[in-house]
C-alpha cells in the first residue's frame, strides 16, 4: 500500500483526521454542550485551497435559513493558482447533517442564550467536514474561574514533579 502523502498546512490526528482549522477560543468563551459532523457543500477551488491549508474559523457561526443550516463567517482564501472560477472568501456555506440533528439543533438554537459554533474543520476519508458544537455563552466570571482553575492545576503538577525528583 503507498504512504499518504502529507500536505502542507495539514496536521494529522489519530482518529484519521486532517485538521485545517481549530477554533481555540470556543472553549474559553463557551461552555459546549454537544457537538455534531457536519459535511460542507463547497466549490472546487475551496477544496484546493483548504488542502493548502489556507482557512480560518474563529469568527464563525451557524445559522438556520429555511430549515437549513449555513456556516457564516468562516473564511477559505482564494486558491492561488485559480482563475475567474475563484470563489468569494467569505460567503455562506450549506451544512449536511441528518435530518434529526437538524430539528434538534433548530429547536435548541431558538432558545435564548445558545449558540452554534465551529470548533474544528478537516478532511476524513478525503471529505470536508466540520465538528461543530451546541454551546452557552460564559459570563466574563465564569472565563476567569476556569483560568484560575487550569493555573492552580499546572502549579499543582509542578509542585508534585519538584517533589518526586527530590
Amino acid at each position: 500500500m503507498a504512504a499518504t502523502k502529507k500536505k502542507k498546512g495539514l496536521r494529522e490526528t489519530a482518529d484519521g483526521r486532517q485538521v485545517i482549522a481549530t477554533n481555540r477560543r470556543a472553549r474559553h468563551d463557551y461552555n459546549l454542550i454537544d457537538t455534531y459532523e457536519a459535511g460542507v457543500v463547497l466549490l472546487g477551488t475551496e477544496v484546493k485551497s483548504l488542502r493548502d491549508g489556507g482557512a480560518s474559523i474563529v469568527d464563525g457561526f451557524c445559522q438556520f435559513t429555511g430549515g437549513e443550516l449555513w456556516l457564516e463567517n468562516i473564511h477559505i482564501a482564494e486558491y492561488g493558482h485559480g482563475s475567474w472560477t475563484n470563489h468569494a472568501a467569505r460567503r455562506r456555506r450549506k451544512l449536511l447533517l441528518h435530518r434529526t440533528e437538524l430539528r434538534r439543533l433548530e429547536q435548541k438554537g431558538k432558545e435564548t442564550g445558545y449558540t452554534i459554533i465551529p470548533l474544528q474543520l478537516y478532511f476524513r476519508d478525503g471529505r470536508a467536514k466540520v465538528e461543530i458544537a451546541l454551546a452557552q455563552g460564559k459570563r466574563e466570571y465564569d472565563k476567569r474561574h476556569a483560568l484560575r482553575e487550569a493555573q492552580d492545576k499546572r502549579e499543582a503538577q509542578r509542585a508534585m514533579r519538584y517533589r518526586n525528583l527530590g
